[in-house]
């Protein structure tokens, strides 16, 4: 369908220019953040050299039967290393947009983390308080009673300070989930495929970044290649109306030359004399 549509060169052409701009952002941008120290310096060498890239791919297909063998594969792994150098930067910009999206979710992460083994440790000690108190005072006589309370008067403001610290790490637990769970709405979809695969979060991640890095400037530099097909075939057919056109033209003008006409000769018949008369009958 869209093959008969009439300016079908021009969508050829702005589907290109959208995938390779993007394409040139992405890279552009992630090399200035590998390089953030001449941020501004790598966005003009790596713009220019994205959009040399695509001149030189154009170049290749137009001239490719005119240019000889030296210039013709200096280009070509010219433009292998460009598109290598774009994947890397298109690789550079998701990782640090994944990184700015989990980075606090993952700290929260680690500190729920910490909280968890806080807690399991504060029960381990409440557990060991209590049976130290038990244990010293059956040690004791039952006569003693005095130093039964004295014991347990010493061992309760540490069994209830432990029980406050408990309380007080299971509030900031409980605040810390719910923090999660709304920092991870953000990367959910990425904590689901996890899941589901059994893998954790950055495995994940990193095998869709490497799928568009793999198709997203290959893409974009094929799309170039068939406008530039698209474009050389309208030239063909627009220099073949013209030289229609032309001929037509000339047949209209062109003086219709005549040839002079030879009139040939007459040839006269004898005239032969009839004798009449005495004559004729002789």
């Amino acid at each position: 369908m869209l093959e008969r549509v009439k300016n079908f060169s021009t969508l050829i052409g702005i589907s290109a220019l959208l995938v390779a701009g993007s394409a040139a952002f992405f890279s552009v941008f992630g090399l200035s953040r590998l390089f953030s120290g001449a941020f501004f310096s790598v966005i003009i060498m790596a713009g220019s050299l994205e959009f040399a890239k695509l001149v030189a791919a154009s170049f290749l297909y137009r001239y490719w039967n005119d240019i000889n063998r030296i210039l013709k594969a200096y280009l070509m792994i010219g433009v292998g290393t460009l598109v290598l150098i774009t994947s890397a930067g298109i690789f550079g910009y998701l990782s640090n947009a994944y990184q700015g999206a989990t980075v606090g979710f993952e700290k929260q992460s680690t500190l729920l983390i910490s909280l968890e083994e806080r807690l399991e440790q504060l029960e381990e000690d409440k557990v060991f308080l209590k049976e130290e108190l038990e244990a010293q005072v059956n040690d004791l006589p039952e006569n003693y009673r005095t130093a039964r309370r004295k014991l347990r008067e010493d061992y309760n403001p540490q069994i209830q300070q432990v029980n406050k610290d408990i309380l007080n790490i299971k509030t900031e637990i409980s605040d810390l989930e719910i923090q999660l769970v709304e920092t991870g709405v953000d990367v959910g979809p990425a904590i689901y495929l996890a899941k589901s695969f059994n893998t954790d979060v950055d495995s994940v991640v990193k095998f869709f970044i490497f799928i568009l890095i793999f198709v997203f400037d290959p893409l974009a530099l094929s799309m170039v290649l068939a406008w530039n097909i698209s474009l050389r075939e309208k030239e063909f057919e627009v220099y073949g109306e013209v030289d229609k056109i032309f001929e037509n033209y000339k047949k209209k003008k062109e003086p219709k030359i005549e040839e002079p006409k030879v009139e040939e000769p007459k040839v006269e018949e004898p005239i032969v004399e009839r004798k009449v008369g005495r004559d004729a009958r002789k």
